[in-house]
């Protein structure tokens, strides 16, 4: 008697797929096309709250070895996968503890068979993509002990946070900066980032070394030494459009090189899938060699557009990163609080909105030679351009260490920082020969990883921790209080800035020397 997959297999939580608002489907998949994909697995253990929170100083920062001991999969977990594969005839590609991460690659007949789905090509907005509805099916033995299969669905996972400012030439614009500009109107410590490395992820688009030499001689400051490290396949690929990828490649080069002269910049390129993007995050947080301290992401799309597997899968490598002293900073978005929804709601980005990242807003910057003489909430959606990201999650509980700072509702709030990002007060950059002034929160990522990188590398020098998990100490006195520039003015559609906390630039912008002195001191440590 034959034996159905419904009594054989059941569904993966929170793997359930619909097909994209208005996409038109199109034809089956190519059985035969061999494809790969990622399946996640549980950790052995996971860190207790209480663990993560306590400062750097306090919390014994673990080397990768013993975190892929504690807290990596159990080899039993991967094995039970392997025999699960072989059995499909698919083929173990790659196996990883400490990502906990197997990657299968076979056809498309035999992950169809594998996981009980039809794979798909759909169109949607003059795009096509791979794809299934409904929840993968995992074999009974597997429930509990896969978290997440990433990668059968190829759709485009998330989008840039950087808008550029059209129509002006950027070194004649009034009220535009350098990153250096910036740094220097945010008090940044006079550091350099040696002996650091910043991560940075990037999901298409690419860098031209010939216009990140002209940039950095201009400024100048010396060449950062970057590597370009591949990921599923993808690679540094350059697109010739300013507005395109590129743009979001080189302004996250620029600020980070510009503000971390002497730290070590690693480019990790992937598919601009859910796999693509987790895999991408994993590498970088486990990379033996080029072991970053602090990562940039400027990428993200709203809670609604992810699958609980994926964010479930997301947040504990950030919970990794934490545990292994890695600051993961996220750009919060440029769609205001409705974050480009169109249901009149307001919602948040993701990855930002995981209590693991240090979430990053924006503002709308002026000045007077050195001295900020305003700055409040970017929103230009008055005139058809972007606005901060900000909110409270409809996936993510409000953290203990978030208690006291009145957000509006019982989610995690976001951002707990911000930093400059209206276009009209952006960041004089070159992307693809063209240069140009480029804002969105995109910017403020890659600013506040260039601020770990240098706080890193002060806290190491005085035999201390990397700063990690940075959130629970910013929320903590007195450095929400007197390491900020509090933003009281603005608002992002539906919420508006004030006092302390707020759902449109969080804590406000940095003054990074204060806040290396109280991360430093016994006080800021408390």
């Amino acid at each position: 008697m034959t034996t159905s997959i419904e009594e054989t297999h059941v569904p993966l939580q929170g793997s359930e797929r619909t097909a994209l608002p208005g996409a038109r489907f199109l034809a089956p998949a190519d059985p035969n096309q061999r494809i790969e994909i990622s399946v996640v697995v549980r950790p052995r253990q996971k860190p207790h709250p209480e663990q993560l929170a306590q400062p750097p100083q306090r919390r014994k920062q673990l080397t990768r070895e013993e975190f892929e001991a504690t807290y990596g999969s159990d080899p039993a977990d991967l094995e039970l996968v392997e025999t699960f594969a072989h059995e499909y005839g698919l083929t173990v590609v790659e196996t990883s503890r400490a990502r906990r991460t197997v990657v299968l690659g076979g056809t498309v007949a035999a992950f169809s068979q594998a996981f009980g789905l039809q794979l798909a090509h759909y169109a949607q907005e003059g795009r096509t993509y791979r794809g299934r509805t409904g929840p993968v099916l995992i074999p009974k033995e597997l429930a509990g002990v896969v978290e997440a299969v990433l990668g059968l669905d190829d759709r485009a996972q998330a989008r840039t946070h950087f808008r550029r400012r059209q129509g002006f030439e950027p070194h004649t614009s009034p009220g535009t900066f350098t990153p250096v500009d910036v740094a220097r109107l945010y008090n940044f410590p006079g550091l350099d980032g040696s002996g650091e490395c910043i991560g940075i992820i990037e999901l298409g688009g690419g860098y031209r070394t010939s216009d990140l030499r002209t940039y950095f001689r201009a400024l100048g400051r010396p060449m950062p030494r970057i590597t370009a490290v591949s990921v599923d396949g993808a690679h540094n690929l350059s697109t010739g459009n300013p507005d395109g990828p590129d743009g979001e490649v080189m302004l996250d080069l620029e600020v980070t090189g510009a503000v971390a002269p002497k730290a070590r910049l690693a480019v990790y390129f992937a598919p601009n899938t859910d796999r693509g993007f987790l895999d991408a995050l994993t590498t970088a947080i486990h990379d033996p060699v080029r072991r970053p301290s602090a990562i940039s992401i400027s990428w993200g799309a709203p809670e609604e557009a992810w699958t609980r597997q994926a964010m479930t899968a997301f947040d504990d490598a950030l919970a990794s990163a934490a545990l292994l002293g890695v600051t993961v900073c996220c750009s919060s978005g440029d769609s205001g609080s409705s974050d480009g929804m169109t249901d009149s709601q307001p919602h948040v980005d993701f990855p930002a909105s995981s209590p693991h990242a240090l979430a990053c807003g924006g503002t709308r910057l002026a000045a007077s030679g050195t001295a900020i003489t305003r700055e409040e909430a970017w929103n230009e959606t008055a005139t058809g351009g972007g606005a901060t990201g900000g909110g409270v999650s409809n996936v993510f509980a409000l953290p203990d260490w978030q208690r006291g700072a009145n957000v509006p509702s019982s989610g995690r709030g976001v951002p707990d920082v911000a930093g400059d990002a209206d276009p009209q007060t952006g960041y004089q950059v070159r992307v693809d020969g063209l240069d140009t002034v480029i804002g969105g929160t995109s910017a403020v990522s890659p600013l506040w990883a260039g601020l770990m990188a240098l706080i890193n590398q002060k806290l190491k020098a005085e035999g201390l921790s990397a700063v990690g998990f940075v959130q629970p100490l910013l929320y903590s006195a007195p450095i929400q209080t007197a390491a900020f520039h509090d933003v009281t003015l603005g608002d992002n559609g539906a919420y508006r800035a004030g006092p302390g906390w707020d759902p449109c630039t969080g804590w406000g912008t940095p003054d990074g020397t204060k806040l290396l002195e109280l991360l430093t001191s016994t006080e800021g440590r408390a």
